[in-house]
């Protein structure tokens, strides 16, 4: 079977309230990779089930994540775009891999450490084992390369164990790649508008914490002009942003979305109030989102087109990842 050299998959979850960080951190990276690499862009439907989803949302959420990717430039002619649950390769790979992967790998993962909380014993044994899913996700189309977040980077640590335990135990050299990380762009992490320690979520009580793809122009600029800061101009380099959180968010997000470097922003507003930062981030936030915020409700109100979309490029996928799947059948000894 022959290895792909430049293949990604990478996946958002369908959880609703799709926000700045989700556009910055991940689907704007996704557009990018489109020119030199042979993409695999997944609504993850099924790990948004590690906690409880209205299904009724969860089918609308699920759209808007496919219309959010295409409003922002992913073609679904020339690469795939699908929803997880429509390719059962991941479920049953999960499964082989859930007997290869150590409980003790599971017990260092701090995310679910973070979203279990101190009700630990009440989460779902699929939020635990949600790395392994992850694994699953990435290695039934063999990538090579996955985009993740900084928070993402631990679970692929665990794909890349798993990929090479399981060559290991079957005998199976190379036969799953260890597939590398991409972290791009000056905004990885984009932190909440109100309080600049924290990541923005769509979790968060203050919806001024938050951009969302929804959001009107008087929204973005509003929220933007609320966002947490201090009173002291912005400095001349990026080393001044150090111990200034709300401040080095909002340089973060303007050299993101400006496609700037926070140095060459700062070279620019060096000295400047946020009097005067602020408004023109906002203006740039809204040049940059409401096209696609735009042509994103247009696509919404056209379900039909969604569901094909999302029907073909699970097609695609399944041409994919059948195959890699029926080998790893025959290294296990399934017969």
């Amino acid at each position: 079977m022959d290895q792909p050299q430049n293949r990604v998959f990478s996946g958002v979850q369908p959880t609703g309230n799709l926000h700045l960080g989700n556009y910055l951190g991940a689907i704007r990276n996704f557009v990018g990779l489109q020119e030199t690499h042979e993409c695999i862009y997944c609504v993850v439907d099924m790990h948004a089930i590690t906690v409880w989803q209205d299904p009724k949302e969860l089918a609308a959420n699920t759209r808007e994540v496919a219309a959010a990717y295409i409003a922002s430039g992913i073609d679904p002619e020339r690469h795939i775009v699908f929803n997880q649950s429509k390719v059962s390769a991941h479920a049953e790979l999960a499964w082989i891999l859930n007997c290869v992967v150590r409980i003790g790998w599971l017990n260092r993962m701090t995310q679910f450490k973070d979203k279990a909380g101190k009700d630990r014993e009440k989460a779902s044994v699929g939020l635990y084992t949600y790395p392994v899913l992850m694994a699953a996700d990435i290695l039934a189309y063999r990538a090579t390369h996955v985009p993740v977040g900084e928070d993402q980077k631990q679970h692929l640590e665990l794909a890349r164990d798993t990929a090479q335990k399981f060559n290991n135990d079957f005998d199976a050299p190379d036969f799953f790649p260890q597939p590398e990380p991409l972290i791009m762009g000056e905004a990885t992490r984009v932190m909440s508008l109100r309080d600049g320690t924290k990541k923005m979520s769509k979790s968060d009580p203050s919806d001024l914490s938050r951009i969302t793809m929804r959001d009107s122009a008087d929204d973005i600029a509003k929220k933007i002009r609320k966002a947490q800061t201090d009173p002291d101009p912005l400095p001349e380099d990026v080393k001044g942003l150090e111990g200034r959180p709300g401040a080095d968010n909002l340089v973060g997000i303007y050299a993101a979305l400006s496609d700037k470097t926070k140095a060459q922003v700062l070279a620019e507003f060096s000295g400047a109030q946020f009097s005067v930062f602020k408004p023109a981030l906002a203006d740039l936030a809204v040049e940059k989102l409401s096209p696609i915020t735009n042509e994103m409700k247009r696509l919404m109100d056209d379900r039909a087109y969604i569901d094909t979309i999302l029907e073909k490029g699970a097609e695609r996928a399944r041409a994919i990842a059948d195959p890699v799947l029926a080998r790893v059948r025959e290294i296990v000894g399934f017969i």
